[in-house]
């Protein structure tokens, strides 16, 4: 009933700019007319709403061939805005960047990907496609053929300038010491401190948007869950909600249980990655190794349960595909119990430790402000006072049926990061224990039903980074139309070039790890 008013309260206060309407579960779906987004955007923004996804598609109508969405989400009562507003017959639509600062990276994107230019943005300049991809070649449209190679151009990327006496630039990779994926960092200083950080990334641009256009539901699962490699569970899971929202299919409960517990392992590792790789980059051996012990452990329970260590293959559309916890489930609390017990330990040495305090504390703030502006999620967002959480705002799986409490620090800082993963390792470890303890018998998928053409929804997830949200839209014989894929590192990489301002470049490896932003996880 509250979705129904609010929509009936949105035509009339923008009668003749709301076109259709329409509500799904909880998106209120409008369509409106062209030119006419950022003054309805501007009305979501002041009643706090966040811009959470903004993607282009194509539809082939001769005067209108493209639909730009723009999805708000209401965190107060658990609800999305879809707008929708098809372009005209020129390859434009008018940028909302100024008046939304964090729409700036999606017109971008829709820039590269389909040629559409957004006018009046504050800084349209590449942002996938390098010197050397040739202009006027835009992959995602559906003339673009699928495996075609262009020919190398060489188009000057031009990157932001300081100048002033004493001002310098280091640029720093692409190619990294160790393991790590490729990244253009150029920092300018005045001294030592950073005035400016500008990221350049995409170096791994895999085109995964384009290569699931025409593949059949299960094929286009199997490509989710590799979007990024720590984060097979939150992605196959965002995916597979997409799939199940379009069917109005809801998984059996002994699912959702499995669903929780996998998900709240994979925040284990993650989290404990990051910690350890914090504790690295602050030269101490003595805590990384201990975390990284942890995190190893919660590998072997997740080899224990699926025979995965990265648990690939557990969900599908419609469930799980397999009986992962049968039998299991007294194991699986004992062997979280200890890992608790070790945590636990170990945080108190960590913590007390007066030279680790010393280089975490003050360093790499993200004002609380700069993280609302960007969207930015996850724990860098409520490290910095924003209190989002969509196991709560929006609960999936079963989450409405477990205990959770959000960590909210306000500094911001590296150390408030820290605590935050911390609490939220604890947080995790109840959940597994108490999904385990309390999953029901029962069945653990249910079939995918065909699917109408043009049908489309949203699955949303809060993997180990934060926000995770998939659009889905289902072609010809329950084919995939249009899978567009929103992880929470492309909101978070803007948010860490203001925390490092201020700070020394010395510190950016550890901001940066505090941040746990993925290269894979972005450049799709």
């Amino acid at each position: 009933m509250e979705l129904i008013k609010q929509k009936k309260q949105l035509e009339a206060q923008f009668s003749g700019i709301i076109l259709e309407s329409s509500i799904h579960k909880n998106v209120i779906s409008l369509k409106i007319e062209f030119g006419t987004a950022e003054k309805i955007s501007k009305h979501f923004i002041r009643l706090g709403y966040s811009l959470a996804n903004l993607f282009a598609v194509q539809i082939n109508k001769p005067r209108h061939p493209f639909v730009i969405t723009y999805l708000f989400s209401d965190v107060q009562t658990g609800c999305f805005i879809s707008l929708s507003m098809e372009t005209g017959s020129a390859p434009e639509f008018p940028s909302i960047a100024v008046a939304v600062p964090s729409a700036s990276q999606y017109e971008r994107e829709i820039h590269d990907l389909f040629g559409l230019f957004p006018i009046g943005h504050p800084d349209p300049k590449r942002l996938i496609f390098h010197h050397n991809w040739p202009k006027d070649m835009y992959p995602m449209r559906d003339e673009y053929p699928s495996f075609h190679k262009p020919e190398w151009a060489n188009e000057p990327i031009s990157f932001k300038e300081i100048f002033g006496t004493g001002i310098f630039e280091i640029p720093v990779g692409p190619v990294h010491a160790g393991i790590i994926e490729p990244g253009h960092f150029r920092f300018s200083l005045a001294g030592e401190p950073i005035l400016n950080l500008e990221a350049q990334l995409y170096f791994v641009h895999k085109g995964i948007e384009k290569l699931c256009q025409g593949k059949t539901i299960e094929h286009c699962y199997f490509i989710s869950e590799r979007i990024s490699g720590d984060e097979t569970i939150a992605n196959s899971m965002a995916y597979c909600q997409a799939i199940e929202a379009i069917s109005d299919l809801q998984i059996p409960m002994r699912a959702a249980y499995t669903r929780v517990i996998f998900a709240e392992l994979e925040r284990l590792i993650s989290h404990f990655g990051d910690l350890a790789g914090v504790c690295t980059d602050v030269a101490y051996g003595f805590a990384a190794s201990q975390f990284n012990m942890i995190r190893d452990w919660c590998f072997a329970i997740a080899d224990i349960l699926c025979g995965r260590r990265f648990m690939r293959s557990v969900n599908q559309p419609g469930g799980i595909r397999k009986d992962f916890l049968n039998g299991k489930e007294a194991q699986l609390i004992a062997k979280i119990k200890e890992i608790e017990k070790e945590l636990h330990d170990t945080e108190n040495i960590v913590m007390q430790n007066s030279l680790f305090a010393d280089r975490i504390e003050n360093t790499g703030i993200l004002k609380s402000s700069i993280a609302n502006d960007l969207h930015a999620v996850g724990p860098a967002a409520r490290a910095s006072g924003i209190q989002y959480d969509v196991r709560r705002t929006f609960p999936y799986a079963a989450y409405g049926k477990l205990a959770l409490q959000i960590p909210v620090m306000i500094d911001g800082d590296v150390n408030s990061r820290v605590k935050v993963k911390l609490f939220e390792c604890y947080q995790s470890i109840q959940l597994i224990c108490d999904a385990a303890a309390s999953i029901p018998d029962g069945p653990i998928h249910e079939e995918i039903p065909h699917i109408p053409s043009g049908s489309f929804g949203y699955g949303i997830v809060e993997s180990p980074r934060g926000e995770n949200i998939h659009y889905v839209k289902i072609g010809e014989n329950n084919t995939i139309c249009r899978y567009k894929i929103r992880t929470p590192s492309f909101c978070n990489w803007p948010a860490l070039c203001h925390a490092v301002q201020g700070n020394i470049v010395p510190d950016f490896p550890l901001i940066n790890k505090s941040f746990n932003l993925s290269y894979a996880g972005n450049d799709l």
